[in-house]
C-alpha cells in the first residue's frame, strides 16, 4: 500500500469549531518507524513491507494527508476530584477518519503531535518510553478483550524533549471509533452553552448508537448506554487485575474504551489498594476504589447532560438518579459472571460471593500473583481437594488454600463438569500473560539503545495471552525483585 492508498474523512470537524481547534502537527525532525502493530495495521489493510516514506511522514505528523483536517478536541474534566474548566487535546492531533477492511471508520490521532492551544505549559511532545506503554498497554488490553484504542505504530526521532531527564520524542498513532469523553460534555455544561451538549449528544446517536435514536428520550438513553458500558469496562478491569491509574473523567470514553494509558499497571501480588500511579499521593485511584470512582465519574456525566434530559431541573434529576442507579447492579452482574467463569463454575449460587472473597483474601494474606494464581487455578483436582493443584505454589500459606479448597470441591461437585473440561474453559478466561510493569521497562530499555525487538516480540506474546507458548514461559514467571522498584507517575 502507498499513502495515496489511505483515505481520511473528518465527520466531527463537521460539528464546527465550538468543539475543536483546528491546528497542524509539528514536523518532527528525520522520523523512522519503530514499530508497526500488524493487528491494527491490517485492519487498515497495511503492511509493513509496503509502507512508504510518504506514510511514515504522515503518521509522525510530518505530512497532512489528502481529506484529513487536522484538529485537537475540547474538553474539561474532574482531575483527581478538583474541576478544571478547560483541558482538550494538549499533544494529540485527530488528522481524521480512515476506513478498515470491513468499512468501518476510525479516528486516527497522532499522540505527541506538538503543541496545541490546549497545551498549557507543555511541548505537545511525547517520549518514546511513555509512547511504548500505551503502545503496548492497549495491545494487551485489546488481547484481552478487553475495549481499547488501538495502537498502530510507533514513529521516532531522535529530537531531545526535556521531562524529569532528557528523553527522545516520539508520537504515537492511535485508533478508536471515537474520542469523545465525558469530559467533553463537561466543558459547554460549566459554561452554560447548552445547545452544544445537543449537538454533541446527536452526533454520539447518529454515528455510534443509531438504535437509541427513535427512544421516547435518546438523550437520556444514552446517557443510560454510557452507565452500562462504564460498568461492563470497569467490571472487566477488576476481573484482569487491570489499574488505570489515572480514572479522570477527560479520561473516560464516551464509547466504553479503555482511554488515555499513563501510569497504568497490572497487579502482580494480588493487593486490593493497589496504587499504580505515584503522582496519586492519597490513593483516590487505587485497584478496589476503581468501581466507585466510575460511578463517580458518571454523577459528572450526568451533571453535565441534565439540561438534555428533560425542561424541568427536578425531573432531570430524578431521571439522572434513576440511570445512575443501574450501575452498581450492572456492574456486580458483570463482575459476578466474570469471577465464576475465572473460578470455572457455570452456574450462580448464594455461595459464590464468600468462594470469591475467601480467595481474594487468602491471596491478599500470602502476597500471591494475581494472574498466576487463577491460572494456576485451571489444574485443580476435585478428588484431592487441590493438593496437587500448582495454585498452591502461590501460597506462602498452604493449609489455608487447602482450606478454601474443600469448600470450592464441595461446589465443584455440583457443576457435574469433569476437570479437564472446566481447565479448559478456564484457560479462556484466566490469561497466563499480561503486561506487567517490568515487562515494559525491559522493552523500554532496549529501545533507548534502538534495539526494538523486545517491543515487536511483547506484541506478538500479549496478542494471545490465554494460549500456551511454551517458548515464552519466562514471561509468565513471577516479577523480579528489582520490579518494585519501577515507579510510574502522570508523566509516564
Amino acid at each position: 500500500m502507498n499513502s495515496n492508498d489511505l483515505s481520511f474523512r473528518n465527520r466531527f470537524a463537521s460539528l464546527g469549531e465550538a468543539f475543536f481547534s483546528r491546528i497542524n502537527p509539528e514536523p518532527l525532525p528525520d522520523p523512522y518507524l519503530i514499530s508497526l502493530n500488524p493487528g491494527a495495521a491490517g485492519m487498515l489493510g497495511l503492511d509493513r513491507r509496503d509502507l512508504d516514506a510518504a506514510l511514515i511522514d504522515c503518521f509522525s505528523g510530518n505530512r497532512v494527508p489528502a481529506g484529513a483536517e487536522p484538529l485537537a478536541m475540547l474538553y474539561a474534566g474532574h482531575q483527581f476530584g478538583h474541576f478544571v474548566p478547560q483541558l482538550g487535546d494538549g499533544r494529540a492531533i485527530l488528522l481524521g477518519e480512515v476506513k478498515d477492511t470491513a468499512g468501518s471508520l476510525w479516528e486516527l490521532q497522532l499522540k505527541g503531535a506538538g503543541m496545541t492551544p490546549y497545551s498549557r505549559s507543555g511541548d505537545g511532545r511525547a517520549v518514546l518510553r511513555s509512547t511504548i506503554r500505551e503502545y503496548l498497554g492497549s495491545e494487551a488490553m485489546h488481547g484481552l478483550g478487553i475495549p481499547t484504542t488501538r495502537a498502530l505504530c510507533i514513529v521516532g526521532s531522535d529530537e531531545e524533549v526535556y521531562r524529569e531527564q532528557i528523553e527522545t520524542a516520539a508520537v504515537l498513532a492511535r485508533l478508536a471509533p471515537s474520542h469523545l469523553r465525558f469530559g467533553s460534555f463537561e466543558v459547554f455544561y460549566y459554561r452554560d452553552q447548552y445547545k452544544p451538549l445537543e449537538v454533541l449528544s446527536g452526533y454520539l446517536l447518529k454515528h455510534h448508537f443509531p438504535e437509541l435514536k427513535d427512544e421516547p428520550n435518546p438523550h437520556l438513553a444514552l446517557f443510560r448506554r454510557a452507565v452500562g458500558l462504564t460498568a461492563d469496562l470497569l467490571a472487566r478491569w477488576q476481573l484482569v487485575g487491570f489499574s488505570h491509574g489515572v480514572m479522570n473523567t477527560d479520561n473516560m470514553s464516551m464509547l466504553g474504551l479503555t482511554l488515555d494509558y499513563g501510569p497504568f499497571g497490572f497487579l502482580d501480588a494480588y493487593d486490593p489498594g493497589f496504587v499504580c500511579n505515584h503522582s496519586d499521593h492519597e490513593g483516590r485511584y487505587s485497584f478496589d476504589n476503581q468501581p466507585a470512582i466510575g460511578r463517580w465519574n458518571l454523577t459528572c456525566l450526568a451533571q453535565a447532560m441534565l439540561p438534555l434530559f428533560a425542561k424541568e431541573p427536578d425531573a432531570a434529576v430524578e431521571m439522572a438518579g434513576e440511570a445512575l442507579d443501574e450501575y452498581e447492579p450492572a456492574f456486580m452482574q458483570r463482575y459476578s459472571a466474570g469471577m465464576r467463569a475465572k473460578l470455572g463454575l457455570s452456574m450462580s449460587k448464594s455461595e459464590d460471593h464468600s468462594l470469591v472473597t475467601d480467595l481474594l483474601k487468602i491471596m491478599e494474606n500470602n502476597a500471591a500473583d494475581y494472574t498466576r494464581c487463577f491460572r494456576a487455578l485451571g489444574g485443580f483436582k476435585v478428588e484431592d481437594q487441590g493438593r496437587s493443584c500448582p495454585a498452591a505454589y502461590e501460597f506462602a500459606d498452604r493449609e489455608a488454600f487447602y482450606h478454601w479448597g474443600r469448600d470450592y470441591a464441595a461446589r465443584l461437585r455440583g457443576e457435574g463438569r469433569g476437570d479437564e473440561a472446566r481447565e479448559r474453559a478456564m484457560n479462556q478466561v484466566n490469561p497466563k500473560y499480561v503486561l506487567r510493569n517490568y515487562l515494559a521497562q525491559q522493552a523500554i530499555e532496549k529501545a533507548m539503545h534502538r534495539d526494538y525487538s523486545e517491543i515487536d516480540r511483547l506484541l506478538k506474546l500479549l496478542s494471545r495471552p490465554f494460549d500456551e507458548q511454551p517458548e515464552n514461559e519466562g514471561y509468565a514467571a513471577l516479577p523480579p525483585d528489582w520490579a518494585g522498584a519501577i515507579s510510574v507517575s502522570c508523566s509516564s
